[in-house]
């Protein structure tokens, strides 16, 4: 971890403690980073759509698989 310090509007601190339902100023600040990154990470999914990542055959993926048997008893 590294340690620094911030100059942090107080009454924000604790509304986003007490909203995140953690005991520490720190958890406050890292389970908030933690919720931007995810953030920014899923808006830019958009960015991935028709790019080229995926090589697979949509139409191979799509034929008919044997069917598995069923799990369930019949009675």
């Amino acid at each position: 971890m590294r340690r620094t310090n911030l100059v942090l509007d107080e009454k924000l601190l604790e509304e986003a403690r007490q909203l995140l339902g953690v005991k520490t100023y720190s958890a406050a600040v890292n389970k908030s980073l933690e919720d931007a990154i995810r953030r920014a990470k899923i808006a830019r999914l958009p960015s991935y759509f028709g790019s080229g990542i995926w090589k697979g055959s949509l139409s191979r993926m799509r034929e008919d698989s044997p069917k598995r048997p069923s799990k369930r008893k019949r009675v």
